[in-house]
């Protein structure tokens, strides 16, 4: 089974959030390199990655309201 390109991760994450791509990808590098920095098992750091910039979108959208 192959990982989704980080592309298709952030592009599903904006249309899902209706956040633009560029914040998305923005948040997603940050994330990626915060989880990144001394792991030694990358196999589900795109999941996890994805799931907190999800997760950190869903609440700034939150307090918004």
């Amino acid at each position: 089974m192959t990982q989704p390109s980080v592309k298709d991760v952030v592009k599903a994450i904006a249309t899902d959030t209706n956040t633009p791509a560029e914040t998305v990808s923005k948040m997603y590098a940050d994330t990626w390199a915060e989880y990144s920095d001394g792991a030694r098992v990358l196999d589900y750091l795109t999941v996890l990655v994805a799931r907190r910039v999800r997760e950190n979108l869903r609440n700034v959208s939150q307090g918004r309201h």
